[in-house]
């Protein structure tokens, strides 16, 4: 019991445990006033505010030590003022041990409750980490920088997703957006992901990747009630890029994806598809996997690829976020000035609450 008391009070008087002086001045003050007061008034009800505070900032080692000091000083007034009040300053004091006691309890529960919160969150970010992998800075002759943005505060990985893998002629990346959100499409985005990271390096042919990925962008739901949406409508944009070492071009394939962006001699060009394809997922439903298509990417030019999130987000007034038309008014920089920038121009134009996730990633050709 003595070790139990030395830890609670070493735990009070850590670093930044000054707001236990309130309480423990009230305590202080009740008592006083009380006994200056004499029998007549009665303040020891009073008492049970000091535990009550202190849960509101301490965990239940503090909030137990308070009490128990509040019930202390009730008891020290009863026995100074002898005989006077009888059986109910005794019920005053038993009242004031049992609702310590309960303040003690929820604040067990609480902590507990937080530390399980604390758990989850160190869990999401685990698996956003292994679903959405920090992309390297530099890769062969690229640059690289990449953030994803959730709309939700609290989420950390959502319905977008993105990865690169290093082949033998050179760097190949992807950015997607899975239909709806929830469990389900972090399941496919882990799914898709997941798929793009292991047949990259085995399919030397891009079209050859995309239609692996096809298969795997839908899945059979493993039991009825699973929040899981029909293989039928289930679906990801995406847009896929092949950049070689030894040439200056990028090759693209857009499964119904918004187009990237090439940042040029000081010209923005939209690499637009010029034979639209259907969404990974859907590839079955016609014999068109989308073609290649290649586009110049010279020495110092920033390719941005990202997803709708980024440019259906509204300000205050309904309008999307004009992404060209601010980029174009931008000073050339690296993709991490060009993301960070996008970053803060987004925030100030949704006013910091996004609609919907946008992930992005900046390359620059660097030789």
């Amino acid at each position: 019991m003595r070790l139990i008391w030395y830890a609670a009070l070493r735990q009070a008087w850590r670093p930044g445990r000054a707001l236990l002086v309130i309480p423990i001045a009230l305590i202080v003050a009740i008592v006083a006033v009380d006994l200056l007061n004499g029998p007549g008034v009665h303040l020891g009800p009073l008492l049970i505010v000091a535990p009550a505070i202190t849960a509101a900032f301490a965990g239940p080692g503090l909030v137990a030590l308070i009490g128990a000091l509040a019930v202390a000083g009730e008891v020290s007034t009863v026995l100074i003022e002898g005989a006077a009040g009888g059986t109910e300053n005794e019920t005053h004091v038993v009242a004031l041990a049992v609702v310590s006691a309960l303040i003690v309890f929820f604040s067990i529960v609480r902590e507990r409750h937080r530390r399980q919160l604390t758990k989850a969150r160190e869990v999401a970010e685990i698996a956003q980490h292994a679903l959405m992998r920090p992309l390297p800075e530099r890769v062969g002759p690229l640059r690289l920088a990449s953030v994803y943005l959730t709309a939700e505060q609290e989420a950390r990985i959502g319905g977008d997703l993105y990865a690169a893998a290093r082949i033998r002629s050179g760097t190949r990346l992807i950015v997607g957006d899975v239909r709806g959100n929830g469990l389900a499409a972090i399941d496919t985005c882990a799914l898709v992901a997941g798929a793009f990271r292991a047949a990259a390096h085995q399919r030397a042919a891009l079209p050859e990747l995309l239609d692996f990925l096809d298969n795997a962008a839908c899945f059979e739901p493993t039991a009825p009630d699973t929040d899981v949406p029909d293989p039928d409508e289930c679906f990801v944009t995406a847009v896929a890029v092949d950049i070689p070492d030894d040439r200056p071009v990028v090759h693209i394939i857009n499964r119904g994806h918004p187009a990237p962006l090439l940042l040029s001699g000081g010209h923005v060009i939209e690499l637009a598809a010029r034979e639209p394809a259907l969404p990974l997922g859907l590839g079955g439903l016609a014999h068109v996997g989308g073609n290649v298509e290649s586009f110049p990417f010279e020495r110092g030019d920033l390719l941005l690829l990202y997803t709708d999130g980024l440019i259906e987000a509204r300000d205050a007034g309904g309008r999307f976020y004009p992404l060209a038309e601010r980029v174009a008014g931008w000073p050339r920089t690296d993709p991490a000035g060009l993301i960070t920038r996008l970053c803060e121009d987004l925030t100030a134009h949704v006013d910091g609450r996004l609609g919907d996730d946008a992930a992005m990633i900046a390359i620059q050709r660097s030789a």
